[in-house]
């Protein structure tokens, strides 16, 4: 009896056309979701060291957009505003930009969410036509033997497990990343409100040094 390779390139090479299409928009799916996965966490580290290099009192190119929409409300003068309505709007101006500067850094974030939905579904897919690829071999045979019905049920299967691992790191991915970009976030959000405070006590003092 002819063994069948249950390598991943075996069950690629035995599963038919239908099947075949379905491995490989999961395999497109599973790298994605890793090209993602980096990038998004290339996305987090440099934001948090961005953040800690100018609450140290350094410069920061990525923050900088920030910061200098900061300094440009300053600049505005609007009559009959009060010291807490000019800090309330520093504080708005900037975190306007660190939202979109936010959203930049996510990026692709949300695809991670929907590779985690549709992934298994894609599986769920190959794994039905898989079977019904063994039914119709045993009514085409007329023998229920594991010989006949064997293919179809490696494939179905090799469906379900691309499926798994592609939906599997996405989903982890996507948890992880979100609460390590809302750390960094919220940590930007601390350092935004200092520099409201800093910005005013140099609107108030003009004499005062401006800091980067």
């Amino acid at each position: 009896m002819d063994t069948i390779d249950i390598s991943p390139m075996g069950l690629f090479m035995q599963a038919g056309p239908v099947g075949k299409a379905v491995l490989v928009t999961l395999l497109a799916a599973s790298t994605w979701c890793w090209v993602l996965i980096i990038m998004v966490m290339v996305s987090a580290i440099k934001l948090k060291r961005a953040v800690a290099t100018v609450s140290a009192g350094g410069k920061s190119h990525l923050l900088e957009p920030i910061l200098l929409a900061g300094q440009q409300a300053r600049q505005t003068d609007i009559p009959g505003e009060s010291v807490g309505e000019t800090r309330a709007r520093l504080q708005e101006t900037m975190n306007r930009a660190a939202r979109s500067l936010i959203a930049d850094l996510e990026g692709g974030l949300p695809n991670l969410a929907v590779i985690s939905s549709v992934a298994p579904f894609i599986g769920l897919f190959g794994t039905v036509w898989g079977i019904m690829t063994s039914f119709a071999a045993i009514a085409a045979a007329k023998d229920t033997s594991l010989a006949v019905v064997a293919p179809g049920i490696a494939e179905a299967l090799a469906t379900t497990a691309f499926g798994l691992c592609a939906a599997i790191p996405a989903s982890i991915g996507y948890s992880r990343l979100g609460v390590s970009l809302g750390h960094a976030a919220g940590e930007l959000a601390s350092l935004i409100e200092g520099k409201s405070v800093s910005l005013m006590v140099r609107r108030s003092n003009p004499l005062h040094k401006d800091a980067a």
